[in-house]
């Protein structure tokens, strides 16, 4: 018997329990489905861990202040006052394979320029910023060092805060207003967009940090120290070198804890990548779940199937079909079942992925090979289950089967 004389049997015994056949597709639909979403959701995930990384630099360094307890309570990582402009300096001058080091603080603030405002992060830093976090400036420049050691009231906008304040551009040059405090826009930063987790990295203005603490806060300490190693292989040197140097600055005791931390970004981010990868093998055991169960639902239509048609089997016997011709007409039955389950998946994936990207704004790549893979693993279930309702059939006697009811 050719395929085709097979796949149209196959297409006739399903469009005649049309119902039945769509509620046993359905378990290979929905699994099907979860294997594109599962896999455009992780790969999206991992997509945009991995241009942060790439954006940031996989080569960042960061200190931060250590905790202070309070009544025997932590208050947490970044509360201690402890990092000084001076350990910054130290660092990019006596920690070796060191590019450069920017100390940071951020506070929040409200922004003025003629008629219009914008809440926004003001940044104090120093000229290395630019270099530490891997970033450009779109228009004009940034602040110089003699600018921050004159304690100058320059500032340079993020690409969302210059398009806030100044709509109609010409932001270069304006003048600023932040805490009562007039400043001139020397510069605006390239776009960076979002993070992973939906802050607009563009939302900011960065000032002299001596300005930030002299005009801005008063405080005589900062929130943070990126620092740019040389090499990503260089990391780790400079993480323990940094360590040793600002315990020594730092005046502690071989016995007394260290009062800051040192993060490596490539890490946290790592971190963050298998979390998403976690997430989507999680969707992934769904899929296989549910392809399972679609394949079970398969194998029981397929042998109720057997079953109503024994006297047709016989039939078939006896005008000279073989058994091989009737595991084959029943397996083709079978995997039809599966391939259009298969196919309304990929449907039903590519929707869902698409539509879980523009509500919930969570970033998706959907690739080819998942749509194969989707494809390839319902037409496997559909022989493997389909095998032994089909063996089954092929193995009934042609002169019992002739004579059932």
């Amino acid at each position: 018997m050719s395929v085709t004389v097979l796949l149209r049997v196959a297409l006739q015994a399903i469009r005649r329990n049309a119902t039945r056949s769509v509620l046993t597709m359905l378990g290979i639909i929905i699994g099907v489905g979860a294997v594109i979403t599962s896999m455009a959701i992780g790969s999206g995930a991992q997509a945009a861990v991995l241009a942060q990384i790439e954006s940031l630099g996989a080569n960042l360094v960061i200190v931060v202040p250590g905790a202070v307890s309070s009544g025997g309570v932590s208050l947490g990582t970044g509360t201690r006052t402890s990092l000084k402009l001076a350990d910054a300096d130290a660092i990019a001058q006596q920690v070796p394979e060191v590019a450069a080091a920017a100390p940071s603080s951020q506070t929040s603030a409200q922004a003025v320029a003629g008629g219009t405002n914008w809440f926004t992060t003001i940044a104090g830093s120093t000229p290395s910023w630019p270099e530490v976090n891997n970033w450009n400036v779109a228009q004009g420049r940034f602040f110089t060092s003699n600018e921050q050691a004159q304690r100058a009231k320059v500032a340079v906008l993020g690409s969302t805060v210059a398009a806030g304040l100044f709509p109609a551009g010409g932001a270069v040059g304006s003048g600023v207003v932040i805490k009562n405090v007039p400043f001139r826009v020397v510069g605006v930063l390239d776009t960076k967009g979002q993070t992973f987790f939906g802050h607009d990295r563009d939302d900011t203005i960065v000032v002299p940090i001596t300005t930030f603490l002299d005009r801005l806060t008063g405080n005589a300490w900062v929130g943070s120290i990126a620092i740019s190693a040389a090499t990503p292989e260089a990391v780790p040197g400079v993480i323990d070198a940094a360590a040793r140097l600002l315990r020594l600055r730092h005046h502690l005791a071989p016995y007394q804890p260290d009062d800051f931390s040192v993060h490596n970004i490539s890490d946290v981010q790592q971190v963050r990548l298998a979390t998403s990868q976690t997430q989507a093998l999680l969707l992934a055991g769904i899929a296989v779940v549910s392809l399972v169960v679609g394949g079970i639902g398969i194998m029981n239509i397929m042998l109720v199937s057997v079953t109503e048609r024994t006297r047709e089997i016989g039939l078939r016997m006896a005008v000279g079909a073989r058994g091989r011709d009737i595991l084959l007409q029943f397996l083709v039955e079978a995997l039809t079942l599966a391939s259009a389950g298969g196919v309304i998946g990929i449907g039903l994936g590519l929707g869902t992925a698409r539509a879980t990207s523009a509500l919930g704004h969570w970033p998706v790549v959907i690739s080819p090979f998942s749509m194969i893979l989707g494809f390839t693993s319902a037409a496997l279930v559909g022989v493997v289950f389909g095998f032994y309702p089909a063996q089954r059939a092929a193995a009934l006697d042609p002169i019992v089967a002739l004579r059932y009811e």
